[in-house]
C-alpha cells in the first residue's frame, strides 16, 4: 500500500498557497510595474512578469521552460513520495523546490508569464516561488557539505 508522506505534502501545499495568495493580491491590488518602498531605497513591492526562469533569466522561451518545469514536477514528486531512504533534510529540500516549481507552473499555465514582486533593488525581483526553490536548493548544498558522510 502506497503511504503518503504528510511533512512533504504539507512544506508543498503551504508553499503553493503563500505563493499563489501572495500573487493574487499583487495582480488584484497593483498596477503593472507599480512600485512601494516597504524599507526606502532596500525593500519594496513592484508588480511585474517574466516568462523565463527565477529571477528574470531565460525571458521568451516559455514553452520549453513549462515542459522541463512538468518534467522536474514529475521527478521530484517520484523522489518525494516514492522513494525510501532520503535524509529528512534532503525531502525537505525536494518539498520547498517542489513547491515553488508548482506555483510557477500554475503561473506559466494561467497567466502565460510568472508574476514578480519582491524587489530588493540589488537583485532581480522574484516571488515566493523563486524563494522556496532557493531554500530548497540552499539546504541540498548544507546537506551535501556539511553531512557527517562528506
Amino acid at each position: 500500500m502506497f503511504k503518503m508522506r504528510k511533512e512533504p505534502l504539507i512544506i508543498i501545499i503551504l508553499v503553493v498557497i503563500l505563493d499563489q495568495l501572495t500573487k493574487y493580491l499583487v495582480v488584484k491590488n497593483f498596477y503593472y510595474e507599480e512600485s512601494i518602498p516597504i524599507i526606502n531605497k532596500i525593500f519594496y513591492l513592484t508588480y511585474i512578469t517574466n516568462t523565463g526562469t527565477a529571477f528574470g533569466k531565460l525571458q521568451n522561451y516559455g514553452g520549453i521552460l513549462l515542459v522541463f518545469s512538468i518534467i522536474a514536477i514529475t521527478i521530484l514528486s517520484l523522489i518525494i513520495f516514492k522513494q525510501k531512504n532520503i535524509p529528512k533534510i534532503n525531502m525537505i529540500a525536494f518539498s520547498f523546490i517542489l513547491g515553488g516549481a508548482i506555483g510557477n507552473v500554475i503561473d506559466r499555465i494561467f497567466r502565460g508569464s510568472i508574476v514578480d514582486f519582491l524587489d530588493f533593488r540589488i537583485w532581480p525581483i522574484f516571488n515566493v516561488a523563486d524563494s522556496a526553490i532557493s531554500i530548497g536548493i540552499i539546504l541540498l548544498i548544507y546537506h551535501t557539505m556539511f553531512s557527517k558522510q562528506n
